[in-house]
């Protein structure tokens, strides 16, 4: 409790500000939505919750339903798709008490491995914006990357979670098959699609983990 849930939420809102016209990482940021949880998430932590991500800002692959946030899976065939439900991954990180910044760029539907292949526009590497970001959760990545996020949660299906975190620096996890439930994951090969985190830390991608796992 150093800071509240709404200074590290605007914090990571600030950055986006700043750097997401250059890094395009993100497609969609709910700000009103995002400080609503926020001043949430202090209200239950003043009330003693100890959900364990609570108040904890992190951003999802635009691949992944979110209830009445736009998904487009980074083409203009979904452009304008509100889900009515959200993925079990996303709903299970919410439930932890998790904050929706937004839903990160990708390769049209998941299908590339740079990130430049987005009906919406290229992402950039944050560490050489003349470089790729790796995909196709190369949104994901950079967020986390360039401190636009604390976490954040991206797909694979041959590579897109691990590539991405190798070039831009950061841990990611593609877990075995059926470890976190792909139900509300738009399919790009159902039987290899693995919603997995992205974080900074060995310490942080576990706990994402830990609680996006389950059936």
């Amino acid at each position: 409790r150093a800071v509240t849930a709404v200074a590290l939420t605007r914090a990571y809102l600030d950055q986006i500000d700043a750097q997401d016209a250059t890094l395009h990482a993100y497609l969609t940021v709910p700000t009103e939505r995002v400080l609503a949880q926020a001043e949430a998430a202090d209200r239950a932590l003043d009330a003693g919750d100890d959900r364990p991500l609570l108040g904890i800002p992190l951003a999802l692959k635009d691949i992944l339903s979110t209830e009445g946030v736009e998904t487009t899976c980074g083409s203009k065939i979904l452009k304008g798709y509100v889900p009515v439900f959200s993925a079990t991954c996303a709903q299970r990180l919410e439930n932890a008490g998790a904050i929706l910044l937004g839903k990160t760029n990708l390769d049209e539907f998941a299908m590339g491995s740079s990130t430049e292949n987005s009906a919406f526009g290229v992402s950039r590497n944050p560490w050489d914006t003349e470089r790729v970001p790796g995909g196709s959760s190369g949104g994901s990545a950079v967020a986390v990357a360039a401190g636009m996020a604390s976490g954040a949660v991206g797909t694979d299906t041959g590579g897109s979670i691990r590539l991405p975190a190798s070039y831009c620096g950061v841990v990611g996890i593609k877990p075995s098959y059926g470890r976190v439930s792909r139900y509300g994951l738009i399919a790009y090969g159902s039987s290899l699609d693995c919603p997995g985190p992205l974080a900074r830390t060995v310490t942080d991608a576990a706990r994402l983990l830990g609680v996006m796992a389950g059936h």
